[in-house]
């Protein structure tokens, strides 16, 4: 069945192919994709290897959709399929049908690369597994590849708690989700039946909406939670285990990581690609990291005034007084010169 809202035809500018894979895997191998724009193009990459590293028993295809990309990325990418002889396809996405929609200062249209993605592999494959790129693996994901998705549009896994949930459902005036409100940042998708209930179309007229859209807080999450209402499949935490590197910052947390977590999603604006931080929570990526193409990059520093007071907060919580003061003081001089 065809219903592309998005037609890959128009969506993608081109694709570059790096398939190292042998070739007795190809027939069996599984499509895990990523929407990006190139200030997550450092996460992507680990995110990757994260996967391939724990699950080296399985063939992949990883699709990269992205407006632009670095030459010097695209060489890291083809030296990671080729390390790991697994198949890396780069597609550079044509966001003129997207720039006209809603963004926040968090989130750019890459948000909304999503609905392309689903859309793109209508017809190609049954099912697919979307990830941010902010999403670290350390475990197996073959229950995920043989799941039955029956007739749910996807597989999801809920963000916070049922009070969350209410709050969510309040906001989005739809007091069903209350039942459940999941994170979208790891979806395992029916393409079939993404189709058939033509989420993408939905979405969009949705997003052009003026009165749904000043409902919104979490833009493509928010509305794929009230386009899914009811066929969805929610699973275990395990495979989107959210946590922020920023609740590091408090006295006393617990952390929901343990041995049993299969995806780390580290939300919020601390990534673990910030050289500020540094937790043994950060430790699956930093570990993922050194085994591949971007082993030798520094982790990224602050780039404007946001970034440099987490930075400042999280020295401090280091014990690294003189690298606090040094990043509040340019804080405040990125805020003057703002």
């Amino acid at each position: 069945m065809s219903a592309h809202y998005f037609n890959p035809q128009e969506m993608i500018n081109k694709t570059i192919i790096f398939d190292e894979r042998p070739a007795a895997s190809v027939a069996s191998s599984f499509h895990v994709a990523y929407g990006i724009d190139k200030n997550f193009l450092f996460g992507c990459g680990v995110s990757i290897t994260s996967v391939l590293l724990h699950n080296n028993d399985v063939s992949f295809v990883f699709h990269v959709f992205i407006d632009a990309i670095p030459e010097a990325d695209i060489q890291r990418l083809a030296q990671l399929a080729k390390s790991y002889r697994t198949c890396i396809q780069i597609h550079l996405v044509n966001c003129e049908r997207l720039k006209a929609l809603p963004t926040t200062k968090n989130w750019s249209i890459a948000m909304y690369f999503r609905f392309v993605i689903a859309d793109y592999f209508i017809d190609q494959q049954d099912k697919i597994l979307y990830l941010d790129a902010d999403i670290a693996c350390q475990g197996n994901l073959k229950p995920l590849i043989t799941m039955d998705l029956a007739n749910n549009v996807a597989a999801v896994v809920t963000e916070r708690d049922a009070n969350w949930w209410s709050l969510r459902a309040q906001s989005l005036q739809c007091n069903e989700l209350e039942k459940g409100y999941f994170n979208s940042g790891v979806l395992l998708i029916n393409t079939l039946a993404w189709a058939q209930e033509s989420v993408s179309a939905k979405a969009m007229s949705m997003l052009a909406d003026k009165a749904v859209v000043s409902r919104l807080t979490y833009m493509d999450q928010d509305i794929l939670n009230l386009i899914l209402l009811g066929k969805v499949k929610f699973i275990d935490a395990k495979y989107n285990t959210q946590f922020s590197l920023n609740y590091e910052l408090k006295k006393s947390f617990i952390c929901p990581i343990n041995d049993e977590t299969v995806l780390i999603h580290y939300v919020g604006p601390t990534k673990p690609w910030h050289y500020w931080a540094g937790y043994p929570s950060a430790q699956p990526f930093i570990k993922a990291k050194e085994a591949s193409p971007w082993k030798n990059e520094p982790l990224m520093r602050p780039v404007n005034s946001n970034y440099a007071r987490y930075c400042a907060k999280h020295n401090f919580k280091q014990n690294k007084p003189i690298n606090g003061i040094m990043n509040y003081i340019y804080y405040f001089y990125l805020k003057i010169i703002k």
